[in-house]
């Protein structure tokens, strides 16, 4: 029997076989990663006073040294991991917390009923960290009339401005103000009053944010949230 040169008698291996192997180890082992980053990057911001999803995340790259960003998660992944982390690891206190920065957050809206308050972020979802702050959507003619509001009850607070991002990928920086209320951090982001129909996008996952006026906040107060409650975006 005659045996073709250079197989010794084994069976050849079909074209792709071995590339395709390689591939699915790669597409595992990258899969991986992702997760690693997005657990850690939860952790930094379950912890560490990162507030920023795309910093936390490459935060987490670099220490896992992984400083490329093509097995970074989403943001929704991210957040979805922060939520599994905080009731792993904090469920009494972040349940504390998110009840009691969500009635500073009602006094807050009472004050600024005049300018249609929409309660939005961490302590609307219910992801409350250590570092959270009230965030609050306001409509007012000019920013120059809420400062003025602030100045005149004696209230300290800085001037700022946020990035918001609407849909068609536009952005647009609109003014804010932060300041403390029951020694907890306020920012207050100020719209026109038709600026404030359009809903921006959420930076956890791109869909129009959910935004939550006096009514639904009393009724999150009133009402003693399930296990893992969190109000969607």
């Amino acid at each position: 029997m005659h045996h073709r040169p250079g197989t010794g008698g084994r069976r050849v291996r079909r074209r792709g076989q071995t590339g395709n192997a390689t591939d699915r180890t790669g597409a595992r082992s990258g899969e991986q990663l992702r997760q690693h980053i997005c657990t850690e990057a939860a952790r930094i911001m379950a912890e560490e006073g990162v507030t920023d999803f795309h910093a936390a995340k490459r935060k987490a790259a670099v220490r896992l040294n992984q400083p490329e960003t093509r097995h970074l998660p989403s943001n929704h992944e991210v957040d979805t991991a922060l939520n599994a982390y905080l009731h792993l690891f904090h469920a009494d206190r972040v349940a504390t917390a998110r009840k009691e920065l969500r009635r500073i957050a009602a006094e807050a809206m009472r004050f600024f009923s005049a300018y249609e308050p929409r309660l939005v972020g961490p302590v609307l979802s219910g992801n409350v960290t250590p570092f959270s702050e009230i965030q609050l959507h306001v409509s007012s003619d000019t920013p120059e009339e809420i400062a003025f509001l602030l100045q005149e009850h004696r209230i300290p607070h800085e001037a700022a401005s946020r990035r918001i991002r609407f849909g068609g990928d536009r952005s647009e920086y609109r003014p804010a103000f932060r300041f403390l209320a029951d020694s907890a951090p306020v920012e207050l982001v100020v719209f026109t009053p038709e600026g404030g129909r359009e809903t921006p996008l959420s930076p956890v996952d791109g869909k129009p944010m959910h935004r939550a006026n006096l009514r639904e906040v009393e009724t999150l107060l009133s009402d003693p949230p399930p296990e893992h409650h969190v109000v969607g975006d």
